[in-house]
């Protein structure tokens, strides 16, 4: 059966202090997230979602809502 998860898009995590970085699926990413820095880093937030992939989200949202359309 497959995982309800096999079509959701994969979101890059990375973590500076264990050198690594993996693709997590979107449902999953918060808690994948929150476990690895609770397991690893004494709940310290070092893992997260790619910085660039977030920045592009945010602007992505801004735009949405309209916030960029004051600025000139």
């Amino acid at each position: 059966m497959p995982d309800e998860t096999d079509d959701d898009p994969a979101v890059p995590v990375v973590c500076s202090d264990c050198g690594t970085d993996t693709e997590v699926p979107l449902a999953d990413v918060a808690a994948a997230v929150e476990r690895h820095n609770e397991q690893l880093h004494d709940g310290e937030s070092v893992a997260q979602i790619d910085p660039a992939i977030a920045e592009h989200v945010t602007d992505m949202v801004a735009e949405d809502l309209g916030i960029f359309d004051d600025e000139a």
